[in-house]
């Protein structure tokens, strides 16, 4: 049977050298399940391999579309499942890299069958959460659906209005949706999560960001003012630079929040994998 070897850690651990070592090893590309790398235009903030790395081994779903053409979870679970089902053809490995956890598991074990968006609803939850805020939704969201009120992320405001919407549209509870088991694939997995001691991870980190500053990540951000409403566009070091812009604070806060954004999302994705028995942990140094 095939075998697809993923890659996963938190942001800055390393995993695309990891990642190009293990499929130069193997003889395989390297399919990206970054789901910011996906985006054309977003080079710098999101770390995406450079010329070099990109040289060196095949590369896939890096660069492959603008931030006007979003790409949802449920989307890459089917495009990968096709590419893959293509490189299994020639490939008896296939490693993939990444660090979003919610598209590792589209195409690990499936995504529950949601219902369609309701747009209409949608958009009227998204404009009481910049009216109200979100602590409005939540609110609302803790009468209709408890068990997805003690989940979500506060702070997650885009996930609430997913909760809402699906319940509300549905008349059925938008946890009672999650329930499905994990579907089967045609081929084995076999997950390697990189980690590194939790100082040196926060070093790499605050190195990186200014490495992005230096190279231009000011400017990349300025460029994309006009898209900045698109989903793949809330993401740390360009939303604390259009905050930048908009005058709430001045660029050395930016840089400071873009720091910090980032530590605090390192550790949500560690956070997310921990409930995962399946991954090998190796700590890089």
């Amino acid at each position: 049977m095939p075998t697809l070897h993923v890659i996963l850690g938190p942001t800055a651990v390393g995993k695309t050298d990891y990642a190009i070592a293990e499929a130069l090893r193997v003889g395989s590309p390297v399919v990206s399940c970054d789901s910011r790398q996906f985006y054309r235009e977003m080079r710098i903030g999101t770390a995406r391999p450079d010329a070099a790395q990109l040289a060196a081994v095949r590369h896939c779903f890096i660069a492959d579309r603008s931030v006007t053409e979003p790409c949802s979870a449920g989307a890459f679970e089917l495009e990968a499942l096709a590419l893959l089902d293509d490189l299994f053809k020639t490939h008896d490995t296939v490693v993939m890299a990444g660090g979003s956890g919610l598209y590792i598991d589209a195409l690990c074990n499936g995504l529950d069958d949601f219902p369609e968006a309701d747009a209409e609803l949608r958009a009227q939850l998204s404009q009481r959460l910049r009216d109200e805020g979100v602590a409005a939704l939540r609110t609302e969201l803790r009468i209709l659906d408890p068990e997805s009120y003690a989940s979500i992320d506060p702070a997650n405001g885009q996930r609430i209005v997913r909760a809402l919407e699906v319940t509300i549209a549905t008349g059925r509870k938008y946890s009672d949706w999650k329930t499905h088991p994990a579907k089967e694939r045609p081929f084995a997995i076999v997950k390697t999560g990189l980690t590194r001691p939790r100082p040196e991870l926060y070093a790499r980190i605050d190195a990186r960001v200014d490495q992005m500053m230096a190279e231009g990540l000011l400017e990349e951000a300025r460029s994309l003012l006009p898209y900045r409403d698109a989903p793949a566009l809330n993401t740390v070091g360009y939303k604390e630079l259009f905050a930048f812009f908009d005058g709430a604070y001045d660029l050395p806060e930016a840089v400071r929040l873009i720091k910090r954004n980032t530590r605090h999302y390192a550790k949500k994705q560690l956070t997310w994998w921990a409930r995962d028995p399946e991954i090998h942990w190796e700590e890089l140094s």
